[in-house]
């Protein structure tokens, strides 16, 4: 920070400086010490901050003893149009008071009434390009002048003048924009007729600057630009000149021993808070149905078969089977709703599960099961299944033949004289006999398995008998033998 520019030497000195400058002002020509006077308020403006409030004009007092002069009578000798020329320079006492439009109706009439004669006249009096690169502006700037050169002798010079028009043009959008500025009081506000004169003039206004050479385009963009940003500074006025530099926020300390208060929330946390505040608010949103539902399988899988196309070009590394959330919860939606892309899992992995009809042609023909496989899959299958069946037949044909030994074995130990004899005389009768015809064997036949079908199941009774009650037929074949 410079030395002159600590708070306790600026808070004593700035009133010197800022009396010594406004003394210098007054006693210097507004018309031949202009530059002189422009360095001035320069140094006025780099010294003082801008929240100042002795350089800020809060109340928005106009300068209304800026009066322009012009000549009242006809001049003899000049053929001009005088009524115009009076015409055109009163503008200016409504120029330096705008407030005054508002508040007299009569005022508002006249000044429209006058700016339309001029606008007129501006564009029944186009200027060419030849004559706006006659004059060259910044020629000018050098020999510049503050105050407006009223004589009606230059009337027609000055309106082929393009700098000339564009101070007046841009008179009067700086007045359109007072006249829209909000914030004023009601007595202040234009009218809504008052409202819609302004759009049109002020339309009127920006295609003259537009239509006026060199660059108008150009020109009325910066314009517009310095307007908007002239907003800024009007409602920093209203609402009292706040200042612009905020001091750092002082921390308080601690006290030694003071715990923080935590603070409590209805629900045990922040988040829970704000959803039950939230469903206070909007008592349908619990019952929405539209709030839990389960999408389509071919919905949800959509994202994936996306960056499965090549055509997309999507990085590897942004595909969405990296998402193992996604994977599981789709995973989940197909095996409830797509078996059959839930069993390509195993053999495909996560894109396989994808639907076919989501796919590329392309990357459908990777996917998809060909004929072949499903056949050859399908013998596999049925080999497995033979193998299986017939090892379970042998494992059951060595059980049966297991449990008939041990039936023979205990028939043979009981068979009686009378089986046998009757056994014997069954054989010498086929024997003796006549030759048995091939029906009649087959009825020998199927009455030799029923017997011995019969036979086993008595058989099976015998040998039951015996588990049950083998010690008494031991005790009781005893005495016979």
């Amino acid at each position: 920070m410079d030395p002159h520019m600590q708070p306790e030497l600026f808070a004593r000195g700035k009133l010197v400086m800022l009396r010594t400058c406004n003394q210098l002002l007054r006693r210097l020509s507004k018309a031949n010490d202009v530059v002189f006077c422009g360095r001035i308020l320069m140094f006025l403006a780099h010294f003082f901050p801008l929240s100042e409030r002795s350089a800020v004009n809060i109340k928005g007092v106009f300068n209304t003893s800026n009066e322009t002069k012009y000549e009242k009578d006809p001049p003899d000798g000049i053929s001009i149009d005088f009524n115009f020329y009076k015409t055109f320079w009163s503008l200016q006492e409504h120029f330096c008071n705008p407030p005054s439009l508002t508040l007299a109706p009569t005022k508002w009439k006249k000044f429209t009434s006058g700016l339309m004669v001029v606008l007129n006249t501006f564009e029944a009096q186009p200027l060419s390009d030849e004559e706006g690169d006659a004059n060259s502006l910044e020629e000018e700037a050098a020999n510049f002048s503050i105050k407006y050169l009223t004589s009606s002798k230059l009337m027609g010079l000055e309106l082929k003048d393009p700098s000339f028009r564009r101070h007046i043009l841009v008179q009067c959008l700086i007045l359109f924009d007072y006249l829209k500025a909000p914030g004023k009081s009601e007595k202040d506000l234009p009218s809504d007729s008052m409202k819609e004169e302004i759009k049109s003039c002020e339309e009127r206004v920006k295609k003259l600057l537009e239509m006026t050479p060199p660059k108008g385009e150009n020109f009325l963009h910066k314009i517009e630009h310095i307007l908007e940003r002239e907003k800024n500074w009007v409602w920093w006025k209203r609402d009292g000149c706040p200042p612009f530099e905020k001091q750092p926020a002082e921390k308080k300390a601690v006290q030694e021993g003071a715990k923080k208060r935590r603070p409590r929330w209805r629900m045990g946390n922040k988040e829970l808070s704000q959803l039950w505040k939230w469903a206070d608010q909007n008592p349908n949103a619990l019952t929405d149905p539209q709030r839990v539902r389960t999408p389509a399988i071919t919905d949800y899988w959509k994202p994936l078969a996306d960056d499965m196309d090549p055509a997309a070009g999507i990085e590897a590394e942004y595909h969405h089977k990296n998402n193992r959330v996604y994977c599981w919860k789709g995973l989940r939606f197909s095996a409830r709703q797509d078996l059959e892309g839930f069993s390509r899992f195993t053999e495909f992995g996560i894109e396989g599960v994808v639907p076919l009809e989501l796919l590329t042609p392309e990357e459908r023909s990777k996917y998809q099961a060909k004929p072949n496989d499903k056949s050859k899959r399908a013998k596999k299958e049925e080999t497995k299944g033979a193998a299986h069946q017939v090892e379970e037949n042998q494992i059951a044909t060595a059980a049966n033949e297991i449990d008939g030994e041990g039936i023979r074995a205990v028939l043979e130990a009981s068979v009686t004289p009378t089986d046998t004899d009757a056994t014997v005389a069954t054989g010498d009768m086929s024997q003796g006999g006549s030759p048995i015809p091939d029906e009649h064997q087959k009825q020998i036949s199927d009455t030799d398995v029923g017997q011995e079908a019969g036979q086993m199941e008595a058989d099976a009774e015998v040998e039951a008998g015996m588990i049950d009650g083998g010690m008494d037929t031991e005790v009781d074949l005893d005495p016979v033998g």
